[in-house]
């Protein structure tokens, strides 16, 4: 028998409770196009990634938030960035522009584009 309390285990065997990972939590991203598209992300899991992953064609090149080709616009959510300065302007991020290959997923999050 085992007993499971939040992030940790009891194994009446040993007689000692043991610390198990918890599973992560992922986010839903949607995606908007002509053919839209539900997935899931992972919160390390960058968007370009899990686009990539679910054989959606989206532009890519640097991956490093610099060349600005895969550029699309966040409808709804919020995202963080893996870089320090992905390369877009503060009004871009205003109008919700986002670099899916430096965004992950902070909540669920509708995605357009590519090419905004």
């Amino acid at each position: 028998m085992t007993i499971c309390l939040r992030n940790r285990q009891y194994l009446p065997d040993w007689g000692k409770f043991t610390t198990m990972p918890l599973p992560a939590p992922t986010h839903t991203l949607v995606l908007h196009g002509t053919a839209p598209r539900t997935l899931q992300a992972a919160p390390d899991q960058t968007l370009l990634q899990v686009l990539l992953h679910a054989g959606v064609p989206w532009p890519v090149s640097c991956r490093n938030g610099t060349c600005r080709r895969c550029i699309g616009q966040l409808a709804e959510g919020q995202v963080r960035y893996t870089v320090e300065w992905p390369g877009l302007l503060p009004e871009e991020k205003a109008v919700g522009c986002v670099l899916p290959c430096v965004a992950c997923a902070l909540t669920d999050v509708v995605l357009l584009g590519p090419g905004v």
